[in-house]
């Protein structure tokens, strides 16, 4: 299954919604601010509903993410936080991986290398 968030159309963030074994994965693509992150903040609440939410975040494709990025995924984590579910982070990019742990978001936040690795763990 795969939806998409937003308007169709040309965008500067594109988020692809599928379900891999049970696990939600989101892929973005494009640039994660404070103009776009209204769009990622939906998907993120949607793959967080229910009794044990799991979520993989493929961000293998985001070229950029400012501190309205790192709120909406902290907003998910705390979502998580008190249920059995997990919320990962896969494939950042160096740019955004420095953001990330500026931000120590990777200390509460599991990163993988990659997607297969994020469902494996």
């Amino acid at each position: 299954m795969t939806d998409s968030y937003g308007p169709s159309g040309p965008s500067r963030l594109a988020v692809a919604h599928t379900v891999t074994d049970g696990v939600t994965v989101l892929s973005l693509r494009g640039e994660v601010d404070f103009h776009t992150a209204a769009r990622l903040r939906p998907a993120l609440a949607a793959g967080t509903v229910g009794p044990f939410p799991r979520l993989v975040v493929d961000c293998r494709e985001v070229s950029f993410m400012d501190s309205s990025g790192i709120n909406a995924l902290l907003a998910a984590y705390h979502a998580t936080r008190d249920t059995p579910g997990w919320l990962r982070l896969a494939g950042l990019r160096p740019v955004v991986r420095r953001v990330v742990q500026i931000t120590g978001v990777d200390t509460v936040i599991d990163c993988y290398a990659t997607v297969g690795r994020a469902l494996a763990s």
